[in-house]
């Protein structure tokens, strides 16, 4: 039956409370079934042991309205059960145009901060049509279900709000895109990696405090990264090749890194790196991890030597936003259903390029202009921001 055939349809409103248990679906719609009403909606919510189910039907032939009352009562009542049954007209009012999806994560997620989202999203003229629990660890994600307003001005407002209160939001677009966002491009140096890759080399020549300030100025875009870059590398010359195998061993993933990974090939998405770092680990990661793009500078080695030189074309803030048009082109994916994960000025152009840029515990400029930003530890975090739910997460880790 169509919602203009329900709009003005005699319906009742049946809902169940109390302790969860096997069968009480079935039960229920065995139940009314002696009444021969048809279903015209079904909401159920199961927590902390307790349900709540909600049936909405037509109502029953005349004069039996009474009895399915009265039975719908006795078979509550023997399972310990309530219930509460409302009469009306048709079903619910059509959703509002506009529709988003508005993931948030807290750690924790505090009651305050839900009802100012709330109300901010009010306040922008949408509606909550419904709101779902993605994940209780290691993060907090709830995921709204918003009509009513069109996606970026929500995004817009929601921003602003986030920072405020200190909890990450994510809009994106309600609609079958969500789910077909086929690639995954993420920056490797702070993002998929704990560590900034020259300042592992660095530490081995015997100058990380010179690099490492250096590095904190590019990122916060204070230097002009090639230029940095070049001063950097210029450091290392000297430095036996066999360093390499030590950087690459000293490479701390971050929390999450594998299992976002994981996920994310279940799912059927193709991931990349880009870096402003080098390929003699960038390559290492792409094998480890069985990424399928990966690009990065390269350091020059002559006679078993760094020699403080950078070969080939610079991977610098344009050419990650390049290099994301390139995979998304040999991926056979629209830019439009790309995801960017980055932290520093370098990625800018990158996260602006994507269908949904992802700030991850990023610098201050980076969280202002990116789609979204995700300020927990854990980079699987970002599987939430896709729909992806923990059991969902937890399924692919068995498989």
């Amino acid at each position: 039956m169509s919602a203009s055939q329900t709009s003005d349809v005699p319906t009742l409103l049946v809902k169940i409370f109390g302790k969860d248990r096997p069968g009480i679906t079935a039960g229920l719609f065995d139940t009314l079934a002696a009444y021969s009403v048809d279903v015209v909606d079904i909401e159920q919510v199961v927590t902390r042991g307790r349900i709540v189910l909600c049936a909405l039907v037509t109502k029953p032939a005349a004069g039996s309205e009474g009895e399915l009352r009265a039975t719908v009562h006795s078979w509550a009542e023997s399972l310990r059960l309530q219930a509460e049954i409302i009469s009306g007209t048709g079903d619910n009012r059509p959703r509002g145009s506009g529709r988003s999806h508005v993931t948030v994560l807290g750690h924790p997620l505090t009651a305050e901060s839900t009802a100012t989202i709330a109300a901010r999203i009010t306040a922008t003229g949408g509606n909550i049509d419904r709101i779902f629990r993605l994940a209780k660890y290691p993060v907090t994600a709830v995921e709204f279900a918003v009509s009513g307003v069109e996606t970026e001005p929500l995004r817009t407002a929601l921003a602003t709000t986030a920072a405020q209160i200190g909890v990450d939001v994510a809009v994106v677009s309600a609609g079958l895109h969500r789910r077909a966002q086929r690639l995954v491009v993420m920056d490797v140096d702070s993002t998929l990696i704990q560590d900034e890759v020259i300042e592992l080399f660095a530490a081995h020549a015997g100058c990380e405090a010179e690099v490492a300030e250096v590095t904190e100025r590019a990122m916060r875009g204070e230097l002009d990264f090639e230029q940095s870059l070049h001063a950097r590398v210029a450091l290392l010359a000297g430095l036996d090749a066999s360093v390499v195998d030590k950087v690459r061993s000293e490479v701390r993933l971050t929390p999450g890194a594998r299992t976002l990974i994981r996920t994310l090939k279940m799912l059927g998405y193709q991931v990349g790196v880009v870096s402003g770092g080098f390929t003699q680990v960038t390559d290492d990661l792409r094998e480890r991890l069985g990424l399928d793009f990966a690009s990065a500078n390269t350091l020059e080695i002559v006679d078993g030597k760094l020699t403080g030189k950078v070969t080939g074309e610079i991977v610098d803030r344009a050419g990650k936003a390049r290099l994301l048009r390139r995979f998304a082109g040999e991926a056979g994916v629209p830019l439009s259903q790309t995801v960017a994960i980055g932290d520093g000025a370098n990625d800018l152009d990158m996260l602006n390029a994507a269908g949904l840029g992802v700030a991850f515990n990023a610098k201050p400029v980076v969280r202002e202009a990116a789609h979204t930003a995700v300020n927990v530890p854990f980079l699987d975090a970002v599987l939430y921001l896709l729909g992806v739910t923990r059991e969902e997460v937890e399924a692919a880790d068995l498989a």
